[in-house]
């Protein structure tokens, strides 16, 4: 004679976000147009990735999320790299007009 198995209750199913989604946008934005745009999907795709490794968000938004994740980060490198060419090339022309010399 077998034991009947418990009832299965069923648990709280992880819920589907549209952070993973956000970001997506927010990476491909801060990469075409607003490199401001880009922290802000690194930041939403970490806590997205956050979430699904703590269980609360599905899996299968890992895919979405570490490609946004991917995007917010070439977007930061490349603000960066336009901030140190504008500060650069600001500073030099600053130079130039305050030593009076003109373009040879």
């Amino acid at each position: 004679m077998s034991t009947p198995y418990p009832p299965v209750i069923p648990g709280a199913a992880p819920q589907q976000s549209s952070k993973a989604t956000m970001a997506i946008v927010l990476g491909v934005l801060g990469i075409v147009c607003c490199g401001l745009l880009a922290p802000g999907a690194w930041y939403l795709a970490s806590e997205e990735i956050k979430a699904i490794d703590a269980g609360r968000i599905a899996e299968s938004n890992r895919g979405m999320a570490q490609v946004a994740k991917i995007l917010g980060i070439i977007g930061t490198i490349l603000l960066g790299l336009a901030l140190l060419w504008v500060l650069f090339f600001g500073g030099m022309a600053v130079l130039g007009a305050l030593t009076g010399g003109a373009g040879m």
